[in-house]
């Protein structure tokens, strides 16, 4: 039988980060951590959908205007 248990994985975030996520959760009527767990899931899912070698850039932190 699988192990249907959610990991628990420690985040940091910058504080406009958070407030972005915690703000357009909101608007999705989803928790912080709902939404950061559909964020990922859709990256996933679009990373699958396209296949091939994800481009080196997504390692390097995007520019936020948060402001």
């Amino acid at each position: 039988m699988a192990d249907n248990r959610k990991k628990q994985v420690p985040l940091r975030l910058s504080p406009k980060l958070y407030d972005a996520i915690a703000a357009w959760a909101e608007d999705d009527f989803r928790s912080v951590n709902g939404q950061i767990e559909y964020l990922l899931t859709e990256c996933v899912r679009q990373r699958k959908k396209n296949g091939g070698c994800v481009p080196e850039e997504l390692d390097v932190p995007p520019k936020l205007d948060l402001e």
